[in-house]
Parts: structure tokens; C-alpha cells; sequence
């Protein structure tokens, strides 16, 4: 018994140590607890708090409005509107499937196409940018949507600059588009870029003068903080507070003055929608003054850039890219085609500075020539009996340069035409530009191991076969007659503006050679009394009994130019002098036009194509007069009313 009782006694001791220790660990735990609530509250209480509002904002990037487009006279050819637009945050959104059924009846978009976007966004960009699915949303749209968004995580309305292009289809291609950068293009353009930033969501420049200026149009992005929810969502609570976070205002881009005029490009897109047999032309119009400035840019069919600034549907993008015609290429520098007889002002040259005719040499020119056991025809039946270079440019005769051509030999032909740059890139930067070709021995050797024939300079000779060039190349080289020789480099970029429209850089004509020389580097040259027999030719195109674009002349005003007919299908010899309007479509001849004004003392150079018009008379003619009338127009209105025959009113006239 007393050994029971002795036990129990040690037990409550050994538990009386344990409880205690107990104690003193609880009030350790208590008093560190109480301490640490202590530090927490009052010792760093107003640091957590911090923190903790820290928690609540959220950083947001202000996208940098891009710089502006101007013409040379400062009128905006491109700038930006502010506007309203919706996105989806995939990180956020719970159910895709009925935030996008819901959203389909206010923006008027399919179901399919919303969940497609987000889904190839969060594929490409990961789930934490926000994909605009519509944007340029009327008050209407924004008001349905804000009471949507209440019901829908992940959908936002936010403010916006939609790029706004004011001429429309008109220049699309040399304007260019934006759209939003992709993951993937963020490294590329980084890359490329090295001294800007590119981060998702960055609007970024996809074709023409819009990508190949991004470095100077792209601004600095700045920063804001906004108020969100446990959702992500913006409580759009009002607060001051940003405590040490600045918010960082955007850089706009500096903007880029143009050589462009915006009245003759708006002249030129309209030259090519003439109510006459043609009608709309598909083609190209290049405009350039004699130092080499660009006038006016026209490519058509075309397409309204705008769609691409307000999110471009995937029915549109697809009627685009499979469009016959294909609206998206640049046909002023991507489309090369054969120049016809806009060639025969170059090789004339070539033959006066070779020796192989005079100025006044009279060469027989029947309606065709033989060689070999091939006949060449001329574009007259009849022929043109004896003529000289100047006659034979003027009535365009066939036979003539054919002899004359085969004289002169490809190789010959091949070394003149490089004189002018022909086949060549005119390096203006601005994207896509094809060479063209002119072919020679070594070409064809080259490219198709075969052997050059005789009767392929015949062809060469009058601009057909392997010749291939495009509408600036055609400018850049008659521009070059123009002047006696002189070589001006083609640009389009006049001025560099900052946001506040301080000039940052000027850019001048420039000369690169006067091809009256020879160099270094190059024997061939042409002697500069050369120019005026083939000018006069020229001139005659317009004005002489004979010439091929009489039609056309302007009363009173003297300009100079060329025809030229490219075949694109051959026909036997029962059916080439057949009505071409008669022919389906697709088998009609392209009509070149190149030509300047006024005759003495040139001003401005124009290349007109016009794809199957039938003739350089029919296609091109027209519009090239409709130019040169704007042209004098707005800058020689003295001259402009006597093309009219409206005499001057002085001022204190009745």
C-alpha cells in the first residue's frame, strides 16, 4: 500500500516538471507571437501596409502613340485616334466558351473566331497578355460591355490609339500597316533593333514605310498603376495614392515628312479609275520629280489598311490573300514586267554613242524582218518605209530596232541598259524590291545552261523576252534622259520631326553618277549630245504626224514620253495583228507609259503600267495626261489655264 502511495507521489512530480515545462514553452510560444504582432503592427506596420496597398495596383504599360506620316506640304497622310478597345486576359477567364458566346452578338463577331484568338494568342504569347479581340468600339459597344464584365472575369475595356491611314487604299502598299507584335517577333525585332524596347503588346509596323521606318515612328513607352481586384479586374476606385511608384508618361515616336505629294498622289490614284474603255486599271504609277523625289506611289487593286489598325477579320484576311490580283503586293517595286518598247529610247542611245546609225540615218523598216528562219514582226502591218532613230521612236517601229539591236549584240545592250540601272534595285528601303533582269551571254549560260541565240536580242532589243524591270526602275531611267545623264537617287523621306516637331534630320537630292562620263570603274558612257536626238523622238510621241500617243497631247504644253506594248501570251502570224480588245482578258497585252513634262527644262518624270489595257496608248497615255494636268495644276496654274484655253483674270478686271 505504501508503495502505491509512494509511486503516485513520484508520478504527480514527474508530471508537475512536464506541465511546467509546458507552461513555459506556451508562454514562450505567446510571448514571441505577441512580440512578433507587436513588430508587425507597430514596428513595421506602416511598411507592411505599404506593401500590402503595393498589392492592389497593378502596373500597366502606356503605349507610346507612333510617330506621324506627312506629305511634303506637312498634310497628315497618316496619324492617330483614340478610341476604345475590348480585350481577353486568358489568364483570368474561367470559361472561355461562354464569355466568347456571349460577347458574339454585341461585337459582331462569330463565337469560333473570339475563342480561336485567344487560343492562338495564349499559344503564342503565353496566358498574360491581354488579346484585343475588337477595337474602335462605338459608346454602344463599350456600355454593353461594361455591364458584361461584370459578369465575365478576364474581359476589359480599355483606351487605345487605332493607326488611322486618311488616303485609304490609296498608297496602301507603300504605307504599309501595324499590327500587334508576337512573341516571337518581340526577340526578332529586339534583335533588329537593339536600341529600342519591344514588349508584348507593342503595335508594330508589318509592311512598307511602316516597318522599314519602325526604329524612327516607335516611341517610348510609359507607365501607369491601376487599382485591381482579387480577379484581376480594375476596381476604377478613385485614388491618389501611388506612393513611390511613378507612374511614367509615354515618348511619342518622331514622325516622318514625306517627299509625297498628297494632291498628286490623290491625281494619280484617280488617273487609274478613268471612264474610258480601260476603265479601273490594275498596275502601278510611280511619280517623281527630277531630283529624284517621289511624287506619288499608286499600286492597285488595293486594300484599306485601316481594317489591319481595328483588327482585321480572318474572312477578310483570307478574301486578301487569295484575291486574284493580290491587293497586298507592292506592284511599284514586286512586280517586274517586260518594258516593251519604253525600251527603245535606251538602246537608241546606245546605238548613236556606238556609231552603228546617225541622228538623221535612214533605215528601211518594212512590217517584218527575217533572220534565219524566223520573221519578226512589227507592230504595222504596213511597216514604216525609211525612217531615222528619232521617227523610229516616235512611230515605234519594230524592224527598226531590231536591226539596230542586232548590231549592237546582247552583250552591248546588256553593259547600256546598266548604264540606267535597269535590272537593278534602287535601295529605298522600304522592303521587297525585285531586281529585275536585263539578260546577256553570261545570264543564260548561268541560269538556264544554255546558249544565247540570235533572234533573243532581236527581242531584247524592243523590251520583250528575258527583260524584266519594274515602274520606279522605269522612272529612275527615263528620269535619266530627262536630264542629260544625270543619275539622282530615287527617295522618299524629306524630313525627320521629333514629337515636337523639331527636325532631327533633312535629307537632300542626291546625285550618284553622270553616265556622260566614264569612271574608274566604268568605261561605257554616253556622249551628252545624244540626249536631244532621242528626246526629240520623244517629244514627237505626243506631237508628230506619226506619233503613237497624239491623242493624248496637252494644247499648248509640250511633254515628252514612250508607249510600250508587252505581249504576255505569243500569237501566230494570222492572229498577232487581230483586235487585242477582242482577246479574253488575260490575254491582253500590258500597256507601259513613261514619259516626263514639260519637254524643256523637266520637271517631273511619270512611269504608268497598266496590266492588260492592250496598248502603252490605251492603258497608260491617259493617265500619264491626267498627272502632268494636276502637276500644272497646283504648281504652274499660269501654265495650267492655257492648256485650257482660259485666258488669266488680272485683278482689276470685271
Amino acid at each position: 500500500m505504501s508503495s502505491i502511495i509512494h509511486n503516485s507521489q513520484n508520478q504527480t512530480k514527474e508530471y508537475s516538471r512536464r506541465y511546467l515545462l509546458f507552461y513555459i514553452a506556451t508562454s514562450v510560444l505567446i510571448s514571441i507571437l505577441i512580440f512578433r504582432l507587436w513588430h508587425l503592427q507597430i514596428v513595421s506596420g506602416e511598411q507592411l501596409k505599404t506593401f500590402s496597398e503595393k498589392n492592389s495596383l497593378k502596373k500597366t504599360r502606356v503605349a507610346a502613340p507612333r510617330g506621324l506620316i506627312l506629305d511634303r506640304d506637312k498634310n497628315l497622310l497618316i496619324n492617330n485616334l483614340s478610341g476604345f478597345m475590348v480585350t481577353i486576359s486568358p489568364q483570368y477567364t474561367s470559361n472561355l466558351n461562354d464569355l466568347a458566346t456571349a460577347l458574339e452578338p454585341i461585337l459582331k463577331i462569330e463565337k469560333s473566331e473570339i475563342i480561336t484568338k485567344v487560343k492562338k494568342s495564349r499559344r503564342r504569347n503565353g496566358p498574360f497578355l491581354p488579346v484585343p479581340i475588337k477595337k474602335n468600339l462605338s459608346r454602344e459597344d463599350v456600355y454593353k460591355l461594361k455591364r458584361l464584365r461584370v459578369d465575365y472575369s478576364g474581359l476589359e475595356i480599355e483606351e487605345t490609339q487605332l493607326r488611322n491611314y486618311l488616303l485609304g487604299e490609296n498608297g496602301a502598299q507603300l504605307f504599309g500597316f501595324v499590327r500587334q507584335i508576337s512573341k516571337d517577333e518581340i526577340k526578332k525585332f529586339s534583335k533588329r533593333y537593339k536600341n529600342l524596347n519591344f514588349e508584348p503588346g507593342d503595335i508594330i509596323g508589318k509592311k512598307g514605310l511602316e516597318l522599314s521606318s519602325e526604329s524612327t515612328l516607335k516611341g517610348v513607352n510609359g507607365a501607369d498603376f491601376i487599382e485591381v481586384d482579387a480577379r484581376g479586374r480594375k476596381t476604377y476606385k478613385s485614388s491618389s495614392k501611388f506612393l513611390n511608384m511613378e507612374p511614367k508618361p509615354p515618348v511619342p515616336g518622331n514622325s516622318l515628312v514625306l517627299t509625297l505629294d498628297k494632291d498628286i498622289q490623290e491625281a494619280a490614284y484617280k488617273a487609274f479609275q478613268r471612264e474610258d474603255w480601260v476603265g479601273n486599271r490594275v498596275g502601278s504609277i510611280l511619280v517623281m520629280k527630277n531630283t529624284g523625289e517621289i511624287l506619288a506611289w499608286v499600286s492597285t487593286p488595293s486594300f484599306d489598311p485601316n481594317n489591319f489598325s481595328t483588327g482585321i477579320s480572318s474572312k477578310l484576311w483570307s478574301e486578301l490573300t487569295n484575291h486574284p490580283h493580290r491587293p497586298l503586293r507592292n506592284r511599284v517595286i514586286q512586280d517586274h514586267y517586260s518594258p516593251g518598247s519604253t525600251m527603245k529610247p535606251l538602246i537608241a542611245l546606245a546605238a548613236l554613242q556606238e556609231k552603228i546609225v546617225g541622228p538623221y540615218t535612214k533605215m528601211y523598216s518594212p512590217g517584218s524582218y527575217t533572220l534565219g528562219n524566223a520573221t519578226f514582226h512589227d507592230s504595222h502591218r504596213e511597216g514604216h518605209g525609211n525612217i531615222n532613230i528619232m521617227e523610229a521612236i516616235e512611230g515605234s517601229s519594230n524592224v527598226f530596232f531590231y536591226k539596230v539591236g542586232q548590231t549592237l549584240g546582247i552583250d552591248r545592250i546588256h553593259r547600256y541598259a546598266k548604264l540606267f540601272d535597269m535590272g537593278e534595285k534602287t535601295n529605298l528601303n522600304i522592303g521587297y524590291e525585285v531586281p529585275g533582269r536585263i539578260p546577256s551571254r553570261e545570264w543564260k549560260k548561268k541560269a538556264l545552261g544554255e546558249v544565247w541565240t540570235p533572234g533573243e536580242t532581236l527581242v531584247t532589243a524592243i523590251g520583250q523576252g528575258f527583260v524584266l524591270t519594274t515602274a520606279l526602275q522605269m522612272a529612275k531611267a527615263y528620269n535619266i534622259i530627262a536630264q542629260d545623264g544625270i543619275v539622282y537617287k530615287p527617295y522618299l523621306v524629306k524630313q525627320i520631326l521629333d514629337h515636337n516637331n523639331n527636325v532631327v534630320k533633312t535629307f537632300e537630292p542626291e546625285i550618284i553618277t553622270d553616265i556622260t562620263q566614264p569612271t574608274e570603274d566604268r568605261d561605257t558612257y554616253i556622249k551628252k549630245e545624244y540626249f536631244k536626238y532621242v528626246q526629240k523622238g520623244m517629244r514627237d510621241v505626243f506631237h508628230g504626224d506619226k506619233g503613237t500617243a497624239t491623242w493624248y497631247k496637252i494644247k499648248n504644253f509640250e511633254m515628252a514620253g514612250k508607249t510600250g506594248t508587252t505581249q504576255v501570251k505569243r500569237f501566230s502570224s494570222k492572229n498577232i495583228y487581230k483586235s487585242c480588245k477582242e482577246r479574253p482578258p488575260k490575254y491582253r497585252h500590258h500597256g507601259w507609259f513613261v514619259g516626263y513634262a514639260p519637254f524643256k527644262d523637266p520637271e517631273i518624270t511619270i512611269a504608268v503600267l497598266a496590266e492588260h489595257s492592250c496598248s502603252g496608248a490605251l492603258g497608260g497615255a491617259g493617265p500619264f495626261k491626267d498627272i502632268v494636268l494636276a502637276y500644272l495644276e497646283k504648281y504652274k496654274p499660269d501654265v495650267f489655264l492655257k492648256t485650257q484655253n482660259i485666258k488669266k483674270v488680272g485683278a482689276n478686271s470685271q
